[in-house]
């Protein structure tokens, strides 16, 4: 069967230019108050047309930063990107963003998986009023504490975000579960296949020790959206044929969410106990049983040797997106040579050899049994 063709990248919807009285000012935050309507059971396949693919929330988040772009509140001017997806059974998607390579803040020292906020360095109680586009608050007693999106100001795509527990609170990059509910509710009020959300946790090349989440449109498919699930208890799978094996938690909807959230949090609490470092991805994807359950909220759990310097082999910095299969790469010639297999090298020398990565599997999995 022919792959289906990936939708063109989410437009904005038209915006009027400013006054230049209001130029001046910086613009702030718009206030996103969102209930239980606001969410989107089933997102758009990759063959709908994209102005037919985004929610309330998705034009609220890509008409703001479209106008902080035009304002040059990022580092650079974000265009097309030569994009190309490598040979090869994993399907990996590498893009060419040399800007982001070369402008962006450098990363943080991070020497500990429970390294302490450090008011010193930087964090997201200096963003400028402008850096701020929504303040998501869901409705109810119930709701997970509010978040800020914020742009993210050296972007990989278009509409890269921060998703932020208040920063005045000076948490650490380890995850909450008010704080990761928040995330993956912003998931669920997007109707784009290709919104996606990460965390980077410390050691696993988070590069700010302040409490955030990233939020961003890939605008083509997965292999970890459909990839197979071996079940390791309710609740709790593992996949292997991945460019990175994961640990596998499910969502059918946003009801489901407190529960995994509690679950991705001891697990992720256990593995900073083992002195592993972790990765976070969240995508629209196949239920875990396959056989046409749908398509809710999959979220990959990827535990790895800490990791503290620079980039590592090919020339890759792995992260949550590398991990996934999505590969910003920072020079061309890196961009027009880079193989599968050098890929996938690069990739699996930061993660558990499959032994162990079963024996933790296991150890999870007695934890997480319900």
């Amino acid at each position: 069967m022919a792959p289906r063709p990936a939708p063109r990248h989410p437009k904005a919807p038209p915006r009027a230019r400013p006054a230049m009285a209001a130029e001046v000012e910086e613009p702030g935050p718009e206030e996103f108050v969102y209930g239980e309507e606001d969410f989107v059971q089933q997102a758009a396949g990759w063959d709908a047309e994209p102005d037919s693919a985004l929610s309330r929330f998705d034009r609220a988040l890509l008409e703001s930063w479209t106008d902080r772009m035009e304002r040059g509140f990022f580092r650079y001017r974000l265009g097309p990107l030569p994009t190309r997806v490598l040979p090869g059974p994993m399907r990996l998607v590498a893009q060419l963003n040399v800007q982001r390579s070369t402008e962006r803040r450098p990363p943080q020292l991070v020497q500990s998986l429970r390294q302490p906020f450090d008011p010193r360095a930087f964090n997201f109680t200096r963003l400028r009023a402008g850096e701020v586009l929504l303040r998501l608050r869901g409705t109810g007693s119930a709701a997970p504490d509010p978040l800020l999106v914020a742009i993210n100001a050296s972007p990989l795509e278009r509409g890269h975000v921060l998703l932020l527990p208040e920063p005045a609170r000076q948490l650490p990059q380890a995850l909450t579960e008010s704080a990761l509910r928040g995330a993956l509710e912003a998931a669920f009020l997007s109707a784009h296949p290709g919104f996606r959300v990460g965390f980077n946790g410390l050691g696993g090349r988070a590069s700010v020790n302040h409490l955030h989440f990233h939020g961003l449109y890939l605008p083509r498919p997965l292999l970890v959206e459909a990839a197979p699930a071996e079940a390791l208890c309710r609740g709790l799978s593992i996949l292997r044929a991945v460019p990175a094996p994961a640990f596998l938690l499910y969502a059918a909807g946003p009801a489901a969410l407190p529960a995994l959230c509690q679950d991705v949090c001891r697990a992720a609490e256990h593995l900073a106990g083992a002195g592993l470092a972790y990765n976070v991805f969240a995508t629209r994807g196949e239920a875990p049983e396959g056989g046409g359950a749908g398509r809710g909220l999959r979220l990959l759990l990827w535990a790895r040797r800490p990791s503290f310097g620079g980039a590592t082999g090919a020339g890759l910095e792995v992260a949550l997106c590398e991990l996934a299969g999505y590969l910003p790469l920072p020079a061309a010639p890196l961009f027009q040579r880079l193989t599968e297999q050098e890929a996938l090298g690069a990739i699996r020398e930061q993660l558990l050899p499959e032994p162990e990565l079963l024996r933790l599997g296991g150890d999870l999995a007695r934890l997480l049994r319900r």
